[in-house]
């Protein structure tokens, strides 16, 4: 499997932040994160808001400077919102993340993520390969630190893995609704229909048909087929145990 990125984050202020920051590199398997002069780090309270942390926050490195958190990594991105005069290689976040897969065969690569207040400074900019920018509204282009974070870190999930990690199936699986079972469906809808008038005033064959070849497109299950043939006899038993029973007649 292709190695993680390290997650670098620059002069974080608010430890719910950084929390939030080590729960979403365990969701998304990456291994390492360092901190460049954080305000506060507290690994007991972290993994108090983020809980089964505490491997990963053992492995953490607290650094002074950037060039500190960098110094043996081969390539790195860094996350920012403003635009730069300066020509520069901007990517958005899932060709970056897909260059970080393509390098991390060279060596260690890393993402770096800015302040809270005013992100990444242009010296911190200029220690990266490339930048990358989220796309948002024009109007509103700065994203939380943990939200930023969450869309690198997924995408960069995804250019390593390919997505194709297995959903979990069903407990239990039904096989395809048999022709069998769709015929007996019919069977009991139409009964149904029929006892509570609905089919009075329409074509019955065409209301069926119509009927049919809905319930085809859905493609059910053979318990889904199951279920649904047992509301049509559900609902005849209810209309005859609830009908008026007839009067009895009187003999002269």
């Amino acid at each position: 499997m292709i190695p993680p990125p390290i997650l670098v984050l620059v002069e974080p202020q608010d430890l719910v932040n950084i929390a939030s920051a080590f729960r979403i590199a365990k969701n998304f398997g990456i291994e390492a994160v360092r901190l460049v002069r954080p305000r506060e780090f507290d690994a007991w309270r972290i993994e108090g808001i983020a809980h089964n942390t505490a491997d990963l926050l053992e492995r953490a490195r607290i650094v002074d400077a950037l060039d500190d958190a960098l110094a043996d990594v081969t390539w790195a991105v860094a996350l920012t919102a403003r635009g730069r005069r300066e020509k520069r290689t901007v990517l958005r976040p899932r060709p970056a993340a897909e260059a970080l897969a393509e390098h991390a065969a060279d060596g260690p690569v890393a993402f770096v993520v800015g302040r809270e207040d005013k992100g990444l400074s242009n010296d911190d900019l200029d220690r990266c390969q490339a930048l990358v920018t989220i796309p948002t509204s024009p109007a509103h282009t700065s994203l939380n630190l943990a939200q930023a974070i969450c869309v690198m870190a997924w995408e960069s999930w995804m250019a390593r893995t390919g997505g194709d990690r297995p959903l979990k199936p069903p407990k239990r699986r039904a096989g395809a609704a048999t022709g069998e079972q769709y015929q007996r469906l019919f069977t009991d809808w139409a009964a149904m229909l029929d006892r509570i008038d609905f089919l009075k005033t329409r074509q019955p064959d065409i209301v069926m048909r119509s009927i049919r070849e809905a319930l085809f497109r859905a493609e059910f299950d053979g318990r889904e087929a199951t279920l649904l043939r047992a509301i049509a006899l559900e609902v005849v038993r209810y209309l005859d145990r609830t009908a008026p029973k007839a009067p009895d007649r009187l003999t002269v």
